[in-house]
């Protein structure tokens, strides 16, 4: 009996320990082949203004294709276009491209298996004294904000010495023709995934093969208030016929950010139907340190998503969209209520964002949490069947011990 209950003490743990193997296995296997170029096309007399480029970045699949351009002509912005092809290509007329951005002189062929198209558009930057020390710009007098930055008319450095299209990162910085810009800069860096990971600088937001990612950072501003605050303004550009919302998402696992328990989700989705088509995904933080440690960090918050009138100043959005696409607009704003920390006492400030197509990645419990759960659940067991099983010996002890033979 004692020899039985052993054995199924080792088997409840095999069981245990096997269930959280197989969480830690489910991961996403599949992968893209990812490749980038430069300004695809483009050939002399034709030619880009200085530090202005367009990237493509292809990710194959089976039997489908994602492209992301990302483009500096105009406010930059990351356009994602996916096709149910393998041979789709992106084209680009580039006189009337870079003359007028005319509709159409952008495309992704053939047009016919082009299912989603979507752009994220950076349009301003948000400059506010915090008088009150809200950090809610919601909130904030409008007398308070000072002229906005206008990202389409930042200068930008030459994309070819910050390129590594091997490893397809693609650092964009620029910076207005401003004394409060005289040492500072704006950087996005866009990654693009072959196949599921996450990255290990903070947030770790954990991506997929149909995502990329942006990081935003801004260095060196000279602020104009002692008090001052920022928050990013961008803008989600899309085929009409679809609806976009922002959802939040909790967790009770923060390993990979730590004390941050949400993720919001800003989702694309067709009018009168609930699948996900495109996403954008960002968690509530920002870093005040380019290599932050945990005091750096600082939470942020977005405005309500409003809709917009007009198509932002993007080459490659007016360029692609031939119709009247859905323009979709909020901030990101950085701080927060009663921060003793402002922008002036640091001189950095870094967001992170996905962007793909189809369902946002969703954060399972990491391996640690799996491990501690398994021995958190394995352990009393253990110790209640052990204690049964002491308790059963001890009692047949017992009864032989009071055995009296028969002579």
């Amino acid at each position: 009996m004692s020899r039985f209950k052993v054995n199924f003490i080792f088997s409840v743990l095999f069981v245990v320990f096997g269930v959280a193997l197989g969480f830690l296995g489910n991961g996403d296997t599949f992968r893209r082949k990812v490749t980038v170029e430069l300004n695809p096309g483009l050939k002399p007399p034709s030619s880009l203004p200085p530090g202005v480029a367009l990237v493509h970045a292809r990710a194959l699949g089976l039997n489908d294709t994602l492209h992301f351009v990302l483009c500096n002509l105009g406010a930059p912005a990351l356009l994602l276009v996916h096709t149910n092809s393998t041979e789709s290509a992106v084209q680009v007329t580039w006189p009337e491209f870079i003359n007028r951005s005319s509709p159409g002189s952008l495309r992704v062929a053939p047009e016919s298996s082009v299912t989603y198209s979507s752009a994220l558009v950076f349009t301003r930057i948000w400059e506010y004294d915090d008088v009150n020390n809200t950090a809610d710009p919601q909130e904030t007098a409008e007398s308070s904000f000072y002229s906005p930055y206008e990202l389409q008319n930042f200068i930008w450095s030459d994309l070819n010495t910050t390129a590594n299209q091997s490893d397809h990162v693609i650092t964009l910085c620029g910076r207005e023709n401003t004394e409060s810009f005289a040492n500072g800069s704006l950087c996005l860096r866009l990654s693009v995934f072959e196949s599921a990971g996450r990255d290990r600088a903070w947030p770790s937001l954990l991506h997929n093969s149909n995502s990329s990612q942006l990081h935003v950072w801004l260095d060196g501003l000279t602020p104009r208030g002692n008090l001052s605050r920022f928050a990013l303004e961008f803008q989600s550009v899309g085929d009409s016929g679809f609806q976009g919302r922002v959802d939040v998402r909790s967790s009770i696992d923060d390993e990979y950010t730590p004390s941050i328990f949400k993720v919001f989700d800003w989702v694309s989705l067709p009018l009168n139907s609930s699948s996900v088509w495109g996403f954008s995904q960002w968690k509530p933080v920002a870093y005040r340190k380019p290599e932050p440690v945990f005091e750096d960090a600082t939470p942020c918050r977005h405005s309500p998503l409003v809709p917009v009138s007009r198509i932002p100043q993007s080459a490659a959005v007016r360029a692609y969209f031939t119709h009247e696409p859905q323009v979709r607009g909020l901030n990101i704003s950085f701080g927060v209520d009663k921060d003793p920390v402002h922008y002036s006492d640091t001189r950095h400030i870094s967001w992170t964002v996905l962007m793909g197509m189809g369902d946002p990645p969703a954060d399972s419990f990491s391996t640690l949490i799996i491990i501690i759960m398994a021995v958190g659940l394995g352990t009393p067991l253990a110790i209640i069947i052990v204690g049964g099983v002491f308790v059963c010996v001890r009692k047949r002890m017992t009864r032989a011990s009071v055995y009296e033979p028969i002579n």
